[in-house]
């Protein structure tokens, strides 16, 4: 065995030693989201809600072992109303509910942390499922949350977006286009390339449909 066979054995070995440590190093919530990404935009139909039940058990276990992570926390009530989303109907109130609990959890350890993410979506689900009796849906505590998230985040791509469309189902269509200017404008998040793509085509979506109405 020759030197060269030596060095190029020894830097293998370095460089899986380094990429396990990155790996250990990784948030808890990092695989959550880029795996929720990955179903929100690139999946559709019955894979897609095949794809987030998995997720779903993924986050769970991710509570389990990471009970004080106010990110894990959110990123499970993300993946939940996703879900509830998805699924539809009187069938989606019960991950809808989950959502809630998780995301009012991740407030409670840390209301800012994922810049306002809890806050943003927890604000959605208010104005998205039904009021009283039916489900806990309310527009005035969305409009709370909502706002909340635009403070700790006001030049966020989300936070803009789903208060221009909080704005927008409220007949409020020339400040919802203001917002989804901001949401447009947003600066570009590197990590996480696929949500941005998938978020700037709902922007587009949604601008449309306000321009037209």
């Amino acid at each position: 065995m020759n030197i060269n066979t030596n060095f190029t054995r020894s830097l293998v070995c370095l460089l899986s030693a380094f990429a396990l440590a990155v790996s250990a190093w990784a948030e808890p919530y990092t695989q959550l989201q880029t795996d929720w990404a990955k179903a929100k935009y690139e999946l559709s139909g019955k894979e897609q809600e095949k794809f987030l039940e998995t997720l779903m058990g993924q986050a769970d276990a991710a509570k389990q072992a990471n009970p004080d992570s106010a990110e894990v926390f959110a990123w499970s009530g993300i993946i939940y109303s996703t879900y509830a989303g998805a699924k539809g109907g009187m069938g989606a109130l019960k991950f809808a509910k989950q959502a809630k609990k998780d995301l009012e959890k991740s407030l409670k350890i840390n209301g800012s942390a994922l810049q306002g993410s809890a806050s943003t979506t927890l604000g959605t689900l208010y104005f998205k499922v039904p009021g009283w009796p039916v489900a806990f849906g309310n527009d005035k505590l969305a409009k709370e949350l909502l706002t909340v998230a635009l403070e700790q985040n006001p030049n966020g791509i989300d936070s803009n977006y789903w208060y221009a469309e909080y704005l927008y189902s409220k007949k409020k269509n020339k400040e919802a286009l203001q917002y989804l200017d901001k949401a447009e404008q947003a600066a570009p998040r590197p990590e996480r390339p696929l949500a941005d793509k998938g978020r700037r085509e709902e922007i587009a979506k949604l601008r449309a449909e306000i321009t037209n109405n």
